[in-house]
């Protein structure tokens, strides 16, 4: 089996998105990556060649108005990401996928189970949106006003996440979406995510799926402590990787595709 990566660039439902696709046994139900905000698909490129999860087809879409995607016209918001992110699914994939949704791209996935129950096999989030603490790169974007954010806090963020990286390796990556990201997008996206994320009903929300869902959590620096108490009333599968921060798939790789496989295995698929 090949393990050459695909990289394409084709239009699909109105936007011009890029991909990257790793070929795998089409007799298993393949891994569809959504990243988070700001980020890109490149952040999942490490993980996706694991050797435990090469025998699957994995695909990795930029989002419309973030990493190689061409940025759309107006930004999208996160309702209408999981509607274009389902039809993509369904041109894309012969078999309902398993969706790996990171932080803004849990919040994605989670729109999509819960509009399209039988459109995925299984949902694994990873740090995705739970509650307000889960908020600390949308809350300071959401807090300030579109133009301030787009001619002004953009760069400072990026300034930001580029110092920061000189501790935490994993922001070195997201520095190299995040110069690609369409400020309007973040600004929209973050404003959403903390809309979405201050009732505290997400994990209550998972919980109702009917698709088989797991959260997994980077450990200490990945999902809040509230977040956490949330998911274990919801009684939700989970599990904690660390030491490590919100991009548990980059600081622990072994473990998150152990993770992963482990599911992947008592679910069946």
């Amino acid at each position: 089996m090949s393990a050459t990566v695909q990289h394409r660039l084709r239009k699909s439902h109105g936007y011009d998105i890029f991909v990257r696709d790793y070929p795998g046994d089409d007799d298993l139900a393949p891994l569809v990556f959504v990243h988070g905000l700001g980020e890109s698909g490149l952040c999942f490129e490490e993980i996706a060649m694991h050797p435990l999860l090469a025998a699957r087809r994995r695909l990795v879409p930029d989002l419309p108005g973030y990493g190689r995607s061409p940025w759309p016209e107006r930004p999208l918001p996160l309702a209408e990401q999981a509607r274009w992110l389902a039809a993509w699914i369904a041109e894309s994939c012969s078999r309902p996928p398993v969706l790996v949704g990171h932080s803004m791209g849990g919040v994605v996935a989670q729109l999509l189970a819960e509009a399209r129950p039988g459109a995925l096999a299984a949902l694994i989030d990873v740090d995705g949106n739970l509650s307000g603490g889960d908020c600390t790169f949308s809350s300071p974007a959401a807090a300030t006003s579109f133009e301030l954010f787009v001619d002004h806090d953009f760069r400072r963020l990026l300034e930001q996440v580029y110092e920061d990286g000189r501790r935490q390796p994993a922001l070195r990556g997201y520095y190299a979406s995040l110069r690609l990201a369409m400020p309007a997008a973040y600004h929209l996206n973050a404003r959403e995510l903390v809309e979405i994320s201050a009732p505290g009903n997400l994990a209550d929300r998972l919980a109702r799926l009917e698709t088989p869902v797991i959260y997994i959590a980077g450990s200490p620096g990945g999902a809040s402590e509230e977040s956490l108490e949330l998911l274990a009333r919801a009684r939700i599968r989970r599990v904690k990787i660390g030491p490590a921060g919100h991009w548990p798939f980059v600081d622990q790789q072994a473990a998150f595709a152990e993770a992963v496989a482990g599911f992947l295995a008592t679910a069946g698929l």
